[in-house]
């Protein structure tokens, strides 16, 4: 009945808040805003994260409650858009350095280092709010999530390729996220989800930084585990992506509690990790970066892919 309260509260509260700050806003200042908005909090990355804490609600909830699931997404888009905000504030001097980053909100001159920082502290204070309606568990998750991005891993990266690493632990939370979510319980199941996440992270970061290996060095950004584009980094990158497979696959042994997988879709999730090893495979052979290019492309789509191959296994095995 409390955790129902608050949520309704929240809601409530929410929709105040935005009838007051967009009452006054003519329709082309919202347009510019709007599209300054979601650079800053990386719209694309922020839907993706999103996605993937709806696929561990999915996975968890013994039943489906629109209001927690709305919740977790609005949750979800806050804190990984506060994080983001922070990212881009700590790193204003850094981004105006890379091409592919120079025309960023803040280096671009479109918006202040003042208004960036509003809309993380409003972003975090609303994403916490939010997750909190859920469980207290949820919420710390999501807290840990933003501290580590921003206070360990956004530091990191000028300073050690040690930075992908620490920085693999806030990327893996959201699809174990949604299982406390829908549970308010860590255990076994959500740890798997955390691992398969977390082993993603390395193949696909280390195939995005090396192709952007050269504008990444104008910053000073070391995200190469040896810093260069040589055979062990593809190593590595093959090292990890075997264990991803490896952990993706173990539910179907019916050793991860509640969180099953059965052997037609554990079939399915082994085919995708082996397609993304043979572009790990391929980027050792020729190191170039379209390799790597292609291993990025394939892990976008085997993090996707497999989500939704466990979400359904549960709803149809």
């Amino acid at each position: 009945m409390q955790k129902k309260l608050a949520q309704v509260i929240f809601a409530s509260q929410l929709s105040k808040w935005m009838k007051s700050a967009l009452g006054s806003v003519n329709n082309t200042t919202l347009s510019l805003i709007f599209s300054d908005f979601k650079e800053i909090t990386k719209a694309k990355l922020a839907v993706s994260v999103v996605f993937s804490s709806i696929a561990g609600y999915f996975l968890g909830a013994h039943e489906i409650n629109v209001v927690s699931v709305l919740l977790l997404t609005f949750g979800g888009y806050c804190m990984v858009g506060a994080s983001n905000a922070y990212n881009q504030i700590i790193e204003k001097d850094l981004d105006a350095l890379m091409k592919r980053t120079k025309n960023r909100p803040i280096p671009s001159g479109r918006m202040s280092v003042k208004t960036a920082l509003a809309i993380a502290i409003v972003l975090t204070v609303l994403g916490i709010l939010a997750l909190l309606a859920l469980s207290p568990k949820t919420a710390m998750f999501g807290a840990i999530s933003i501290f580590l991005y921003t206070s360990v891993y956004t530091p990191l990266k000028t300073k050690s390729p040690l930075s992908v690493f620490v920085g693999a632990f806030p990327g893996a939370i959201p699809f174990m996220l949604g299982w406390v979510a829908a549970t308010d319980d860590f255990g076994i199941e959500p740890g798997t989800l955390f691992m398969i996440q977390f082993f993603w992270q390395f193949p696909h970061f280390w195939a995005l930084g090396w192709m952007l290996d050269e504008d990444y060095k104008k910053a000073g950004f070391k995200m190469l585990p040896t810093g260069n584009k040589d055979r062990g980094t593809a190593i590595q990158i093959i090292f990890y992506t075997f264990w991803m497979i490896v952990i993706s696959i173990i539910p179907a042994f019916g050793i991860t509690g509640r969180l099953h997988l059965s052997v037609p879709a554990a079939i399915i999730v082994l085919l995708a990790g082996l397609v993304m090893l043979f572009f790990g495979i391929k980027l050792y052979e020729k190191r170039d970066n379209t390799s790597a290019r292609k291993l990025m492309l394939a892990s976008v789509t085997y993090i996707s892919l497999i989500q939704i191959v466990y979400v359904l296994d549960k709803f149809i095995s």
